[in-house]
């Protein structure tokens, strides 16, 4: 027999199986959650809430003081509802974007939707769907296809906004328009000199700065007084960096630019642009910042979120009512991410996220005045924040000394020696990263007893530039060699039975987990890939990168010639794996073509490897049926189980979680 080591390994790990490992009820996790994200209308009546539903994300507004709805929103079918502004006291203006499966990363299409926050005067403002009667253009203007995005809400001004133009034209400069919000007519401000443009103005909505790239994705920036023309303040080609503003200060004096650094993670720096004077304002030692924070009600940035192996906050001025603010809330939360996320113009109220790895998100409203915050919602309100799966920080160096940072999630009330464990390299790959936060998939495993690593490999996001620059040219090579490497120290560490350990991913984490068991033949014992791609030089011919303004010099400077790329495509290399393998693919996925599952199927078949393969009609980059998540999820844990021996799924709910 080929494989005779291997299949009693399988009927040991079998027998482990059934010898009472507790089961996994599948309904808590694939139970859709009833919201993704909220946000406080500048008056503090309304809440808009995106809504996620299948194959969708609508919009909802809702009555504070009751949680009534009051007006909605619905795209079609694979359209989401990504950017929520409250453009107006009672006006909210909606951008949408494609996502072709639940993995897929948003697309946005560049339309513009505004609604009241009663339901009425419901408009497509801008985008190509407008057309050809699109309102938005000045009187002689020739009616063109654009997509619209928003640059500033204009607070003093309750009927205009800024967006910014991309023509699908012969000219491809972004401009600036001032747009109507109740007709959609659009005049020109400004033209930008770069050519994807977004724009930034100051607190006054005077334009001041330009960020963009051309087709050879080399990044500028440009700045400019009032009606002045512009000047280059940033060339990448030259500078080696890319510096990205976020805003000004108060007092419009200061840019703001989180800017790339030689070595380790960027930094927020000042720029006062009538003196020329830059100075460095807050670096973390190991991560990027990872969101700004912005004063409630008013737009200007005070400080940052860093997340690495705990997440904290800073800010510019640390006496700050915003930095006092957060202090308070952190005390009162412990343990906890606090997050500002929105505020009343007066900042009398603030909306307040809280979050951890177990907790996916508790909303509550804090008043400034009596210095409490009021429990509100939260995000899957049936799971027990309590008895969730603990998340701890990793780090380790990789073979050749580069620093690692990832993340370990340990099942409930294990301490986290020889255990049953699963890799599972993110998807991306590049700008990505792990956070450490709440991830369904990784408590659902956790329940199941295992515990799972993430590794942020080299080419992943938040450690810098040098650490993503890395990852170039590095698919099934150095960004591999960091996945072996951290599964090597967590067996080191006493964490993981290095005879039972697996390796799973979804996108790119489907190409690591298959090249995973061809480069490490006796370190895995079984691999499963979801909507991967395991065919590098496919991704040159099929697929929706290409397709881009930008993407093939895109896959070219980060994938590499697609004339090398044979050599690390596991489609090639299936005779090397020598164990079970489970792959799973929606028949319409774009980003990563059904092509690539079925020739890895084929591989795997003549090379003779167990193989097993589930295909979903009608499903593309990620499963969105629930039906289908459930075959799909019943399917992995099976698969995990008869060859680490942990739980499988059953039917219902544990009952263990917190009442809607």
């Amino acid at each position: 027999m080929k494989y005779p080591i291997m299949l009693a390994a399988l009927l040991a790990a079998g027998h482990a199986a059934a010898a009472g490992v507790p089961g996994v009820a599948l309904d808590d996790y694939l139970r859709r959650a009833e919201f993704n994200d909220l946000t406080l209308s500048p008056t503090g009546d309304y809440l808009a809430m995106t809504l996620p539903l299948d194959g969708a994300t609508a919009v909802a507004i809702l009555r504070t003081d009751t949680m009534e709805m009051v007006g909605n929103f619905r795209p079609p079918k694979n359209n989401h509802a990504v950017d929520v502004h409250w453009v107006s006291e009672r006006r909210v203006l909606i951008g949408l974007a494609e996502k072709w499966g639940s993995l897929d990363q948003p697309r946005p299409t560049g339309e513009l939707y505004a609604i009241n926050a009663d339901g009425k005067r419901g408009e497509l403002l801008a985008g190509y769907r407008a057309q050809p009667n699109d309102p938005g253009f000045v009187t002689g203007r020739k009616v063109q296809p654009v997509a619209a995005f928003l640059t500033d809400a204009l607070p003093e001004d309750e009927r205009s906004v800024l967006v910014s133009i991309w023509p699908f034209s012969d000219d491809p400069n972004t401009r600036l328009e001032k747009m109507d919000l109740l007709t959609g007519r659009r005049i020109l401000v400004a033209n930008s000199p770069v050519r994807r443009a977004t724009f930034t103005t100051d607190n006054s909505g005077t334009l001041r700065l330009a960020h963009g790239a051309g087709t050879d994705n080399v990044n500028k920036l440009y700045y400019r007084e009032g009606d002045q023309k512009w000047r280059l303040l940033n060339d990448e080609g030259s500078s080696h960096r890319i510096e990205r503003p976020i805003g000004f200060s108060a007092d419009n004096r200061l840019a703001y630019l989180v800017v790339e650094q030689p070595a380790g993670p960027d930094a927020v720096v000042s720029w006062d642009p009538a003196t020329n004077e830059r100075r460095t304002l807050l670096q973390d030692t190991t991560v990027d910042p990872t969101r700004i924070i912005y004063q409630p009600g008013t737009g200007v940035p005070v400080g940052v979120q860093f997340v690495g192996a705990t997440t904290r906050t800073a800010f510019f001025d640390e006496q700050s009512p915003t930095a006092t603010v957060q202090r308070m809330l952190e005390k009162a939360f412990p343990g906890q991410v606090v997050s500002l996320v929105s505020g009343t113009r007066d900042q009398a109220r603030l909306l307040v996220k809280v979050s951890s790895g177990s907790n996916p998100g508790d909303y509550f409203v804090y008043t400034t005045a009596t210095r409490k915050a009021a429990f509100l919602t939260g995000r899957y309100r049936w799971l027990d924040r309590d008895a969730g799966a603990p998340v701890r920080p990793v780090s380790l160096a990789a073979r050749d000394g580069l620093p690692l940072h990832g993340f370990l999630t340990l099942p409930p009330g294990s301490d986290g020696k020889g255990l049953p464990m699963v890799v599972v390299p993110h998807g991306g790959p590049f700008g990505v990263f792990d956070d450490g936060g709440f991830e369904r998939d990784n408590q659902m495993l956790a329940e199941a007893g295992y515990a799972v690593l993430q590794i942020n490999f080299r080419g992943s996001g938040n450690y810098g530039r040098a650490h993503g620059q890395a990852g170039a040219l590095q698919w099934g090579r150095a960004m591999q060699d960091d996945v072996t490497d951290a599964t090597r120290w967590a067996i080191r560490e006493g964490i993981a039975d290095a005879g039972r350990i697996c390796i799973y991913g979804a996108s790119y984490g489907a190409y690591s987990a298959l090249m995973g068991t061809v480069r490490e033949p006796g370190l895995y014992r079984c691999a499963a890939g979801y909507v991967g791609v395991y065919d590098l030089p496919m991704m040159y011919r099929r697929g929706d990168i290409q397709d881009r303004e930008s993407g093939v010099t895109y896959l070219r400077e980060w994938l590499g010639d697609p004339a090398t790329l044979a050599a690390v495509s596991p489609v090639n290399l299936a005779a090397s794996i020598k164990v079970p393998v489970l792959l799973a693919a929606g028949r319409e996925d774009l980003r990563a073509p059904v092509q690539h599952t079925e020739r890895m199927e084929a591989a795997l078949k003549q090379a003779g490897v167990p193989v097993e393969a589930v295909y979903y009609p009608r499903e593309g980059h990620g499963l969105y049926g629930e039906a289908n998540q459930r075959d799909y999820y019943t399917r992995l844990l099976a698969f995990l189980s008869r060859s680490l021996g942990g739980g499988t799924a059953v039917q219902g709910a544990a009952g263990k979680g917190r009442a809607p």
